[in-house]
């Protein structure tokens, strides 16, 4: 009977593995959100969903220590003091730096200080505080795996190899959850505790839906790029696609197979895309 606690499970990808994982009435699924109300309601009206006794909506932004704390104790009483699965998905992705390169986006610096802060206190230290509070569960369960969901985008080869431009200041605070990851792996390898990231690919969650024309002249030359890096990409994957693929590499990655505190994609490897 795994259990699993999924950050930013509100809505696109995180809401996704919720509705994966609640599949099967012997998973326990803890879903933190912000917005809890809204959360249960959505839930509640989804004709899959609306029927399973397995799903858990607990209140907790990332970057509130003692919402985390609450949440870490609530999550004890649900599945009994441990934890299987803690999947790190919540993040803050600005379409502030989505476009311009680093260089144009610094004649800008009240905003690209103010948006880095913010970027930082959501992607990095509110999972390190997360990963913590958590952690005693964890040790508790079977699996012992712990996933932040990051993106190839913090990759410096590709981005080296192919100038990816974009999303900059967003790729330097997930380059830096990797670090948190593998700090963590360092740690806690010896107890069995398997940390990874994890690039769930290119996943449309309606974040370009309403973007300027030049925001659209933007985004065709950075999926132009991604083509010359993957010829056979035909565009973003479908939450549903993701899930099922970053499920898979979850399931199959382990600490004997050396990956403690890797970074990989979707793929299990490191093709992105």
């Amino acid at each position: 009977m795994p259990s699993y606690v999924i950050t930013g499970a509100s809505r696109g990808l995180g809401y996704e593995f919720i509705r994966q994982y609640s599949s099967d009435p012997n998973d326990t699924l803890i879903g933190l959100v912000r917005n809890k109300s809204a959360t249960l309601q959505r839930v509640s009206e989804h004709p899959d969903l609306k029927e399973r006794r397995n799903i858990h909506i607990l209140q907790a932004d990332v970057t509130d220590y003692n919402a985390l704390q609450a949440a870490a104790a609530e999550t004890a009483k649900i599945t009994g003091g441990s934890l299987d699965y803690l999947i790190a998905n919540a993040a803050l992705v600005p379409l502030f730096d989505s476009f311009d390169p680093i260089g144009t986006l610094s004649d800008q610096p009240e905003m690209v200080t103010k948006t880095l802060r913010k970027l930082f206190e959501v992607n990095v230290i509110g999972n390190i505080h997360l990963f913590k509070l958590f952690m005693p569960l964890i040790l508790k369960g079977q699996a012992k795996k712990v996933v932040a969901i990051s993106t190839g985008l913090a990759d410096t080869v590709f981005t080296n190899n192919y100038d990816l431009t974009t999303g900059s200041l967003y790729s330097t605070s997930k380059a830096a959850l990797n670090m948190v990851v593998a700090k963590y792996s360092a740690q806690y390898k010896k107890d069995g505790v398997l940390f990874l990231a994890l690039s769930p690919g290119v996943v449309d969650t309606g974040r370009y839906d309403d973007l300027t024309a030049e925001q659209m002249e933007g985004l065709g030359g950075m999926m132009a790029k991604f083509v010359d890096y993957a010829p056979h990409f035909k565009g973003p994957i479908t939450p549903e696609q993701s899930a099922i693929a970053v499920k898979s590499v979850i399931a199959n990655a382990s600490i004997e197979k050396g990956n403690g505190g890797d970074f990989l994609s979707h793929l299990g490897n490191k093709q992105w895309l």
